[in-house]
């Protein structure tokens, strides 16, 4: 019963617009993000100087009960400059009890990734891993298919072997 409401919260989360001051609140949580994700891990600042872009969604959360979801909201930028937003979606099949909340950035090596992901092409099957940030976890981490992904745990509690991909949309703004 709970995966039901969960996968129904998620589609009623996507047709959901954006509105002029829900942009300027994301835009102020993903700067928060970004801070966060350097000062857990600094190494990470390699990333942001090297990146032709990236997306910050600053909470993805993520629940489960055999069947999961998650979902979250996210702003993407091109050389440090806001370009547009975007959201995640998730749904995943499987062993999982629980639910989390956690940041993800997901960097783009260069333009051809960047508008791979804006033409909504890309999408994280349950091979992808994302690095979770911790003091110099980032100094091994390097671009896989012209993207690198990190995450950063907010809170919550899950215990999950399951699979499932991450898709995302693109919105100009």
């Amino acid at each position: 019963m709970l995966s039901i409401l969960i996968l129904l919260g998620l589609t009623s989360a996507v047709h959901a617009g954006w509105d002029p001051a829900e942009r300027r609140e994301l835009q102020r949580e993903a700067a928060q993000a970004v801070a966060a994700f350097k000062r857990k891990d600094p190494s990470l600042k390699r990333f942001f100087r090297n990146a032709y872009g990236w997306a910050v969604f600053p909470t993805v959360g993520k629940a489960g009960f055999w069947l999961g979801g998650a979902y979250g909201k996210g702003v993407v930028y091109r050389r440090g400059k806001v370009v547009g937003y975007s959201t995640l979606k998730q749904v995943t099949i499987g062993l999982q009890f629980g639910g989390q909340a956690y940041s993800e950035i997901i960097f783009f090596r260069s333009r051809a990734a960047l508008d791979r992901f804006r033409r909504e092409q890309l999408e994280f099957d349950a091979q992808a891993s994302a690095v979770a940030a911790d003091k110099g976890a980032s100094l091994d981490a390097d671009y896989h298919h012209g993207v690198a992904v990190f995450t950063l745990a907010k809170g919550g509690l899950m215990a999950e072997a399951s699979v499932g991909g991450q898709q995302f949309t693109f919105d100009p703004g």
